[in-house]
């Protein structure tokens, strides 16, 4: 079967240890849902998965109609940028607790034992 090499003191023994280290996962805790690169194209996505921001952009794309427009095209707006700005930083900053709270626990020092 398969076993695992561990190096302890890496010294000269580094790019060994490197090429070893990709086969295997690593050990860390990930709870956070987003990266910086990701944030804002998944946060929409999860978004628009609320019938009342589908709601409130059916309302901005019928009001761009100009047979239909009620209000100008700029008010149609405000409630649904409003709504989707306030829940993303809402988002970002229980993310951003997830993440510390991430960091910390994967910090802590362990105890190792062996026969």
């Amino acid at each position: 079967g398969k076993h695992r090499v561990v190096i302890p003191c890496l010294g000269h023994f580094k790019d060994e240890y490197d090429k070893v280290s990709k086969l295997y996962m690593n050990n860390k805790i990930r709870t956070t849902r987003y990266t910086l690169s990701n944030f804002l194209p998944r946060n929409l996505f999860e978004q628009f998965h609320r019938v009342a921001n589908l709601y409130f952009l059916f309302l901005v794309v019928l009001n761009w109609v100009p047979l239909v427009e009620a209000f100008q095209k700029e008010i149609t707006m405000l409630p649904l940028i409003g709504v989707l700005t306030i829940i993303a930083v809402k988002d970002g900053l229980e993310d951003y607790s997830r993440y510390k709270m991430d960091k910390q626990i994967n910090n802590l020092v362990t105890k190792v034992y062996s026969r």
